[in-house]
């Protein structure tokens, strides 16, 4: 059924949220950019959008400093919604088919040298974890699993302890602690099985121990309830807590970087391309749809090994 002009955006909304499933942070991040062309505070029909006043906005969008790939996002969140409104209306022209938003350098994922990963997860030895504060053994076992199975952010506080359903509540993304893996719900609702590394199993054995100390209580709904990693509250943890956290660590462990959840993801990409030199395995472990979004880490691989040659090289260095 087409849906009423005075509430397409509303319903585009729905779609994405109902039946494509998307994260409430995409859901915001595609309300802010469909408002540029459709604002909700007077609304316009979809079918006065012409190609040309696509490109005007964009020129403005762009001359008023929106960074390519910002644009990029802007225009795929457009021709999103018009591939929705024109599968409703197969008389309406898609404005977007012509469309193009600049090209923008792919810059390059931040990342930890091998040493670097080592300094931050060996800062508090393994020996040591039964004897830190339950937030600490939290906090290693989160870090450590980060690295290890090469997680995102969002797959890593939507774990839960093992696979729960139960009425009202199913569980997108579990600990396997029998079987050493973790079963992940990523991008796309593309769900794959992750192996856990020794050291990020004993840390993550450490942190179940403790975790009934902070526990929220039985009557708590199950989405807290079941959550792998609690808060200080009892409450599946926040992400930002986890990037705090992080930081937190860097200082202690020396490491003059800002390291984000992300970069830990990005450092296993990489170790696992110089070790490995296997790209579809890495591509499958990291969940990309597509392979070119796993090749740029053969970029900072190649990055690696030509700081090895210009450092050993006796032809390379150059001459002060």
């Amino acid at each position: 059924m087409p849906a009423a002009d005075a509430a397409y955006v509303p319903s585009w909304l729905d779609y994405l949220r109902y039946e494509r499933r998307l994260s409430a942070h995409s859901l915001a991040a595609y309300e802010h950019d469909i408002q540029h062309i459709l604002p909700l505070s007077e609304p316009v029909s979809p079918s006065s959008i012409t190609p040309a006043l696509l490109r005007q906005k964009l020129a403005e969008l762009h001359a008023g400093g929106l960074h390519p790939r910002s644009l990029q996002r802007t225009l795929a969140a457009w021709r999103n919604f018009f591939h929705w409104w024109c599968e409703q209306r197969p008389e309406h022209p898609n404005p977007c088919l012509e469309l193009k938003a600049p090209k923008s350098p792919r810059p390059l994922p931040s990342s930890l040298s091998v040493d670097q990963a080592q300094q931050l997860l060996d800062h508090q030895p393994a020996q040591s974890l039964k004897h830190l504060s339950p937030m600490q053994v939290r906090d290693q076992a989160m870090f450590e699993l980060l690295y290890s199975s090469g997680l995102r952010l969002s797959e890593l506080v939507s774990l839960d302890t093992h696979y729960v359903k139960q009425a009202g509540y199913e569980s997108s993304s579990w600990l396997s602690l029998q079987d050493a893996e973790l079963q992940v719900l990523g991008k796309g609702n593309k769900r794959r099985s992750l192996p856990i590394g020794s050291k990020a199993l004993h840390a993550v054995q450490c942190w179940l121990q403790q975790r009934s100390s902070v526990r929220c209580s039985p009557t708590e709904d199950a989405e807290n309830h079941y959550a792998l990693f609690l808060g200080s509250q009892g409450k599946r943890i926040h992400p930002r807590m986890v990037q705090t956290r992080l930081q937190k660590l860097c200082l202690e462990a020396g490491l003059s970087l800002d390291v984000s959840p992300h970069a830990l993801r990005h450092s296993f990409a990489s170790h696992m391309l110089q070790s490995a030199q296997d790209l579809r395995a890495v591509q499958e472990l990291l969940g990309h749809s597509n392979i070119s979004t796993t090749q740029i880490y053969t970029r900072l691989d190649f990055q690696h090994l030509a700081q090895v040659y210009d450092n050993a090289h006796p032809r390379a260095r150059r001459k002060p």
